[in-house]
């Protein structure tokens, strides 16, 4: 009941959230060290491709380099577009949590009877 494809793929969108938002604090956190590059992650490609063949759990969550240019340092982290990056995703991460909950909400009502 709880490996529907609704429910599978809202847990793997989560966990594609929650693998940015790690990436994202590390990229904040490497903000003044030399030569750091940014880390992004993407998700959302693979995720509607494998709910399109029925098989949410297949997506993969990539970790790649951003291709952002590097300043003097060589470090290419922008905290201007990682604070957006850590909002938006912070707001996605509510919503499909949110949709989760009720769902299981849902089921535990209809369990109790």
């Amino acid at each position: 009941m709880l490996d529907d494809i609704a429910s599978l793929t809202l847990q793997t969108a989560v966990a594609g959230l929650s693998t940015r938002q790690q990436v994202t604090a590390n990229n904040i956190a490497n903000l003044e060290t030399p030569g750091f590059t940014a880390g992004t992650v993407g998700f959302e490609s693979s995720l509607a491709a494998a709910v399109a063949a029925g098989d949410p759990s297949a997506a993969r969550i990539t970790n790649n380099p951003s291709a952002a240019a590097a300043g003097s340092n060589g470090n290419n982290v922008s905290l201007d577009t990682e604070i957006v990056t850590a909002t938006k995703t912070g707001l996605q991460e509510q919503l499909l949590t949110g949709a989760l909950t009720s769902k299981f909400g849902l089921i535990n009502t209809v369990l109790k009877g």
